[in-house]
């Protein structure tokens, strides 16, 4: 099994301030946990390349593009887009790397050179909404790869997973009127963005949870809601967004998985893409804001992907 793991120093230059949580020590945790996992060297450590305007464009507004690209300040100081969400001088070239890593990593993956991947990434992205930034999030590295992989590489069906403690608004909409795609996610509701549960439907199956849920809840939603909908939509490929930010020590949110809660709910999405995907997996890093938790619960993703 080679799993490839992408990333780029760029995305630690993102800035938007030593208050905000959303902060570049987040990738540092990852790599140290990772080596004192022993697993970063059984992983294929590759750069995130930049990525091509036409695969922004096929997600994102010109206005949307143009809002990060044309507001970089300079060096040393930051613009607000809005009050969870800024720019500094290298938040343009990060945001080109995070969705750059989710392409290149679908081209990989697709061209059967690694089996894969985990994009270890920041800004994360499943907030970004087609015409605006939000929450964090610049672009929406998933929506833009598996838009590449509808449009430019020919699949027929793609499946999303996410199980970020938010729910994925960016991501909702972007595929709000596309057959070929299935949207599955838990979210913490009342919650961050605040959007009112949608009707669960054949492409989209959103679960709102309560504060306080633990690992039962969520194991009895991928059970008895995600499943049937995967097997049934038979997906080509399935991108995560992998978010940790649903675990217990992590005070952004208000639930409580924890780390075998990650690695179980990987290892049934393997499967799922084992038997309809040839195994075709990539996973983009989104929330999870306690360091050492974080750290912890990518681990415990990756050797679920890696089988390690």
């Amino acid at each position: 099994m080679t799993t490839a793991i992408y990333s780029h120093p760029d995305c630690q230059r993102h800035d938007m301030g030593d208050w905000h949580p959303e902060s570049p020590a987040r990738l540092q945790a990852i790599a140290d946990q990772l080596i004192g996992s022993h697993i970063s060297d059984l992983l294929e450590h590759r750069e995130a390349p930049l990525v091509a305007l036409a695969d922004l464009e096929r997600n994102h507004s010109p206005n949307a593009i143009a809002i990060v690209r044309d507001n970089v300040p300079a060096d040393g100081d930051t613009y607000p887009l809005d009050a969870d969400t800024a720019l500094n001088a290298w938040s343009w070239r990060a945001a080109q790397r995070a969705a750059g890593a989710a392409v290149a990593a679908t081209n990989a993956v697709l061209d059967g050179d690694i089996d894969n991947a985990f994009c270890a990434v920041r800004p994360p992205g499943h907030h970004a909404r087609p015409g605006e930034p939000m929450g964090f999030c610049l672009f929406n590295n998933v929506a833009v790869a598996a838009k590449h992989a509808l449009a430019v590489r020919g699949l027929q069906r793609v499946a999303i997973v996410d199980f970020d403690v938010h729910h994925g608004n960016g991501t909702e909409e972007a595929f709000l009127h596309e057959p070929r795609a299935l949207m599955v996610s838990f979210y913490q509701h009342p919650l961050y963005p605040y959007c009112a549960p949608q009707p669960i439907t054949a492409n989209a199956v959103n679960v709102p949870v309560p504060a306080h849920s633990k690992g039962d809840v969520v194991r009895k939603i991928v059970t008895e809601q995600w499943l049937p909908a995967l097997h049934a939509f038979r997906p080509e490929m399935i991108f995560i967004s992998a978010g940790f930010d649903a675990h217990r020590e992590d005070d952004i949110g208000g639930m409580g998985l924890v780390e075998a809660d990650y690695a179980w709910m990987t290892e049934q999405i393997m499967a799922v893409a084992r038997q309809h995907a040839q195994g075709r997996i990539v996973s983009c890093l989104e929330g999870g804001y306690n360091l050492s938790a974080l750290g912890r619960s990518v681990v415990a993703h990756l050797r679920a992907l890696a089988e390690i």
